[in-house]
Parts: C-alpha cells; sequence; structure tokens
C-alpha cells in the first residue's frame, strides 16, 4: 500500500483547489520530460486507467504463477478517496510516523538544495513541510526561472514528478498560490522509467521518494531503481528515501487488514477497476476476499484477493482466460520492510553515501539520506 498509494489523498478535493488566478500563474511550468523539454512522458494515469497500459500489466502478470496486477491498478477515484481514509485510521501507522520525521527533521533534509525533485507527488501534502522550509530560503523571493536549473540567487525549484496528469497540475497550482517565491515545474513521468537527468543544477538536486514506496519494488526491482535514480543524479546530488522498518508482524498484518474493512474495500476496488477498463467476463469482487499476510522469508507484507469458488476469468481482447480454484489467491501488492543497514548496503552498491537515518520516535518508520558518490 504505501509505494504505489503515493499520497493520492483525495483527488476530487484536490481537483480544482488552484482556479481562477493562480490557474494562470506563470511560475507553473509547462510539463516537461525530465530532459527539461516541453511535453509529456505519461503514458497512464492511474486516476483515469489507461486500457492498453492496463492490458500489458495483465499479459505480463495475471498469466504467471501466482497471478499478479500492480498496485498502481488501485486508484480510480473511489480508490484514491479510500486510500485517503486508510491513512487515517489507527492500524496504519506509517503516514503518522513518516510526517513526525519530516517535521523534527525538515531542515537537515532541505539542506542547501537549490531544486527539490518528489518522485511520486501526488497532491504533494506530505511535503508542505518541507516546502515550508525551502521556499523561505534567500532567493525565495527572486524571479522565476526556467527548466534547465536554478541560479544560486534565483527562486528555490520544486519538480513534482507524477504519472497522473490532472492532479499533477492541480497541486502544482495550488502550490503556487501558497507560496508566491517558488518556481514549480511538473514533471508528468513514470518514476521507474526516468530517462534523462533530472531538472535542476547538478549537485544542488534534492531527490524525494516518500511514503515507503521502495518497499514496493522486489530485489532486482529495487536494484534496477536504484541504478535508473544513479544514471539520472550527478555527484552531490541528495536523495531522501522514506521506508518501513521491520517490526511485529501481527502489527504489520493489522496495518494492511485493518479492524474496518477499508483497506479489504480498497483492495477489492481493483477488481472493479479492471472490469470497467478492460473487457472481461467472470471477474466479479463477490467472489474474492481481500487478504494480507506476512512473507517471514521475504520480509514483507503482502495483499492477496483470494478466490472463495472456482472462477474462470475470460479476457476477449487479450485471447486469455485463467481459471482460479477456490483458495488460489491474485497478488496486488508487496510491501518490504527494511532493517537500515542492509538498505544502505544496497544504496551503497549503486554509487550512494551514506548519511543519516532519521526515524520517529516509536521506531516504527525511517528515511535515510544518501548522497551521489
Amino acid at each position: 500500500m504505501t509505494g504505489a498509494r503515493r499520497d493520492p489523498a483525495p483527488v476530487a478535493a484536490a481537483r480544482g483547489e488552484a482556479g481562477g488566478e493562480a490557474a494562470a500563474r506563470e511560475d507553473v511550468a509547462a510539463p516537461t520530460d525530465v530532459a527539461g523539454a516541453p511535453g509529456s512522458t505519461a503514458t497512464t494515469s492511474p486516476a483515469d486507467p489507461d486500457t492498453a497500459a492496463l492490458e500489458s500489466d495483465l499479459r505480463e502478470g495475471f498469466f504467471s504463477d501466482p497471478p499478479t496486477v500492480p498496485p498502481r491498478w488501485f486508484y480510480d477515484e473511489k480508490g484514491s478517496l479510500l486510500f485517503d481514509r486508510i491513512t487515517r485510521l489507527a492500524e496504519y501507522y506509517p503516514t503518522r510516523a513518516e510526517a513526525e520525521i519530516l517535521r523534527s527533521r525538515a531542515v537537515d533534509i532541505v539542506g542547501d538544495a537549490t531544486t527539490m525533485v518528489e518522485l511520486g507527488a501526488g497532491t504533494c501534502e506530505k511535503t508542505r513541510v518541507l516546502l515550508d522550509v525551502f521556499a523561505a530560503r534567500p532567493g525565495g523571493g527572486a524571479a522565476s526561472v526556467g527548466a534547465a536549473g536554478a541560479r544560486a540567487d534565483a527562486a528555490p525549484v520544486y519538480v513534482p514528478v507524477d504519472i497522473s496528469t490532472e492532479m499533477l497540475f492541480d497541486s502544482a497550482r495550488a502550490l503556487t498560490a501558497e507560496y508566491p517565491g517558488l518556481r514549480v515545474e511538473p514533471v508528468v513521468a513514470d518514476l521507474t522509467a526516468l530517462d534523462g537527468p533530472l531538472p535542476g543544477e547538478p549537485g544542488g538536486r534534492l531527490v524525494l521518494f516518500l511514503g515507503g514506496t521502495v518497499g514496493n519494488f522486489d530485489e532486482t526491482q529495487r536494484a534496477d531503481f536504484f541504478a535508473m535514480l544513479r544514471g539520472v543524479m550527478d555527484p552531490g546530488d541528495r536523495l531522501v528515501l522514506g521506508f518501513d522498518l521491520v517490526k511485529d508482524p501481527a502489527r504489520l498484518v493489522a496495518a494492511y487488514d485493518d479492524a474496518d474493512g477499508v483497506t479489504a474495500k480498497f483492495n477489492l476496488n481493483m477488481l472493479d477497476v479492471i472490469a470497467r477498463t478492460v473487457e472481461c467476463t467472470g471477474l466479479d469482487r463477490v467472489d474474492f476476499r481481500h487478504e494480507a499476510v506476512w512473507n517471514a522469508d521475504e520480509s514483507r507484507i503482502e495483499m492477496w484477493l483470494r478466490a472463495i469458488r472456482d472462477v474462470r476469468i475470460d479476457f476477449p481482447t487479450l485471447g486469455r482466460s485463467r481459471t482460479l480454484d477456490a483458495g488460489a489467491g491474485i497478488r496486488t501488492e508487496i510491501a518490504r520492510k527494511f532493517e537500515p543497514d542492509a538498505l544502505m548496503d544496497e544504496l551503497a552498491e549503486h554509487g550512494f553515501l551514506r548519511g543519516p537515518v532519521w526515524t520517529d520516535e516509536a521506531g516504527d518508520f525511517g528515511l535515510a539520506l544518501v548522497v551521489v558518490d
């Protein structure tokens, strides 16, 4: 849940808040790709599912063993609203724990960055505590600059990166109204497939990857992601990585299977997204139940949709079908939990120098700051 969710808190509320004069401000840059040229690198928005992209994901994962569907397909509008409810549940500690660290370490995190890049920015809500510090720095009232980079005497530059165009621009307009001295340069992109240098001045970038999203990658995917990041960052750039810590399995399971059943609704909603987005028969949420389990060997929570009876699902446009016996499952998410030293070792293998690791007071969640060698 942590990773794919990317702070999508409620889409309906986030949209349209920055209308009027804010929508016409010139210091919200046009969407750029990661090389800074005008245009868009997005192919899919989690809030507006794209049939071709979902069909591709189904071909790749649904007919494997076990069948899987990427967690980005949780997020239609209903899914985003359900996730916002999840973040407020007593059992779901990661959002609160990370916010505690961000509040207490905001000055240390921002440091002397000239450009702040947030991967998977969503509504940018959790980042505001950092933007309060970042936008107030010297130069915060200076003239804005373009996507090529930021001068030392220029306005600080915030680059939210997300695959959802509409949410991204609504957030950018709202931030521009809230922080008049801040240059906002939204980038529409798949955060796992950045293929050019990040906007900003080499050595002055602060890249944020928050929410424990790194836990949604398996070991191979993490290695690929860290290698990609190293390729689009320069020596001296800093990365702040949010990650969930290993703890009592019973508490972990409760965070992903709450007593009110909100997470169950969130997980089952993916089936509605699939059924609405691609042509299929035999796929009905009443035939499945939500399950969250702790996989000790992989140090991760897994979310599953378990068939409660035998089902056959046909996808005519794919020319494929899948039969699931009662008790068989579709894996919809993994959420790896980390020991800090092990995660630091992985980052070091990809050219990141170890820096401080901060945790909340309860020791539930961590933020690691590393520097490109």
